[in-house]
Parts: structure tokens; sequence; C-alpha cells
């Protein structure tokens, strides 16, 4: 099948990943037929604008995009492109993998394998802020929380906890003193469990939640959350698997798709062949499965754990004492594919 899907560099170290995971695809056999677009700073610089119009009529017409990392320029009325694109295509799913890779460091655990789905539109990330008196000694930051946003997270990940054949879905909440926020998100997710008999469902206060997670990870499978506790809880795990260089993310909603690197865009070492294309090319493998594309998903992320666990063609920040260049590490990784 052919697919066009809406290519978004990005800064920093973004042209080089996105090559990467590019060549990688290719080498998979899968066919597409990308639509380049420049946003962040590198269209600030070249249009006067972050994200240009352009960039949004082609998501419109894919409604598929593979992203690299973007930096958000720093000034006033400058938007964060992350966050504009999340409103404008209604992204209500943030969907972040936790994996360990044989060869990548963590700290203390293995064979973790968790999926955190946050929230991303509601709650304090809403932009609902303001200062409450005219010295800005204090000010509010409103939170809210809709049954409709709720049920809509909620119930997407049952599904993709059903469609994957997973066994668990825990709800992290803060009911005990959030009593109408959290206990609206709570009491949702309690009504939708009765629907998903075959899942076994659970609740965890946050703090409990983030202690539990260092302590015993592995009593976790799929975790619902909304949109602060998400984003704290994701980086956690990705803390847990060696770091965010191998964390893919995926920002979902009912019409459109994007499948981004959780990093950033490391303009330091932009340009030099030593960055670490993992986190976007598993974000490949989570785009190949949302199209459908199941086999070469499997295939693509085969390969790269193949060529991680080797420890032979590898970037620094994977093996210090033997590295390569980041097109090294992404031509053993389309050997590894053959």
């Amino acid at each position: 099948m052919n697919h066009r899907i809406t290519l978004i560099p990005g800064d920093g170290i973004g042209p080089e990943i996105t090559k990467s995971a590019i060549k990688i695809l290719n080498a998979a056999g899968v066919k597409i037929e990308w639509e380049v677009v420049e946003a962040g700073l590198t269209a600030l610089e070249k249009y006067r604008d972050p994200l240009p119009q352009e960039v949004l009529d082609s998501i419109s017409r894919t409604k598929v995009v593979l992203k690299g990392p973007l930096t958000t320029p720093i000034g006033k009325g400058f938007r964060s492109v992350n966050v504009a694109l999340r409103k404008e295509f209604e992204l209500y799913v943030n969907q972040r993998p936790a994996k360990t890779f044989k060869g990548i460091k963590s700290l203390y655990f293995d064979h973790i394998d968790l999926i955190i789905f946050r929230e991303n539109l509601e709650e304090f990330y809403s932009g609902i802020e303001h200062y409450i008196d005219s010295s800005r000694s204090a000010a509010e930051t409103i939170g809210i929380v809709t049954r409709r946003g709720s049920e809509r997270i909620i119930r997407y990940a049952f599904e993709h906890a059903k469609k994957h054949k997973r066994k668990k879905l825990t709800l992290v909440h803060k009911a005990n003193i959030l009593k109408y926020t959290g206990g609206l998100f709570l009491d949702i997710g309690e009504e939708i469990a009765k629907e998903y008999p075959e899942i076994k469902f659970d609740d965890k206060i946050i703090d409990n939640m983030a202690m539990q997670m260092v302590m015993n990870p592995y009593q976790f499978d799929c975790i619902v959350t909304t949109n602060l506790f998400g984003d704290i809880l994701s980086d956690l795990a990705s803390g847990l698997v060696g770091g965010l260089g191998m964390a893919p993310g995926a920002n979902i909603g009912d019409s459109a798709a994007i499948f981004e690197a959780v990093h950033g865009s490391a303009p330091d070492i932009a340009g030099q062949n030593i960055a670490n294309p993992s986190a976007l090319i598993l974000a490949a493998v989570m785009m190949l499965d949302y199209l459908g594309e199941f086999d070469a998903a499997i295939k693509i992320e085969r390969a790269l754990s193949k060529t991680i666990a080797e420890q032979i063609h590898v970037t620094r920040d994977i093996n210090k004492e033997n590295y390569v260049s980041t097109s090294e590490f992404t031509d053993a990784v389309c050997r590894a594919l053959e």
C-alpha cells in the first residue's frame, strides 16, 4: 500500500535523525510519498512564522505526520508548535511506550514494557491562568476536566489494550484531594472498565504511583491519566528504560496523528552526525502500527533491537567505548533488516 505522509524534519539534529528513519523505512519496503514541510525555528527564520499555514494544510491532507524535534523560539508571542498542533487537530491522546532494549543501560530494571496514555488537551495545560492581583504576587491556573475528554482518552486506552492483547490498565489520579476533577476522571474510568471485563482494571493515587513505578514497574502494563500527571510519569518511565534517547511518542486524534521523538533538538551536536536516531525510528514503528503495516513495524523494531544488543555499530550515548556515527548506525539497522 502507498502512503502519503507529512514529514517535518525539525530543528537541530532533526534533519539527521529523520534522514535515518526514512532510510530504514525504505529498506523495510514501506512505500511512502513524503510531503516535506518546515516548522519551528527553521520556519521562523525562513518565513517569520514557527508554524506556517502550509504545515497545517499538509497535515489536513495526509492525516499522518512523522516529526523531528522542534525548537520553540524564546520570545513574547511565539507559540509552542507542539501545543499548537495538538490543539489545531484535537490530538487528545499522547501515547508514550517505555520499553527496555538489551544494550541500553537502565539503573535497575530489565524487561520493562509499558505504555502511558496521557490526556493531551485539558486540565492545567488548557492555558487558563492569570495573576490575581496587580502586583503579580499571586497567580491562578484553572485545570478543566470534562466528561467528554475523560471518556475518549480512557476508552482509547482500553481499546488499544484490547487490540494489542494487553492484560491490565491502571488509572492514575488524585481524587482524594482533587475530588471534583480527579473524582470525575476516576468515576468515568470505573464506568468504562465494566465494558472491558477481559482487561484487569485498577487505580492508583499519583504520589503512590510514582513510588510504585520506581520500586516495581513490572506490576504495570498500560497506564491512563490526566495531562499533568501523564507528562511527569511518561518521563519517569523513560528514565526507567535508559532515558529519552529511546523514547518515542505519538499525538493522536480522530482525524490526524503525529509521531515524534520525545527528546529535544540538541543544537549543540547538530550537524556532527553523532545523534542517536532510535527514538524517531521507534516513533516510525508506532506510525507503521497505526497505518496497519504490522509486518514492517515488527521487522524494524527487531532490527533496531538486534543492532543495539550487539553494541558494535551504535552511537556514543549507547556505548562510549565503542561507537559509530549516526549514518553508520543507520546502515547497521538496514543490514539487520535483511
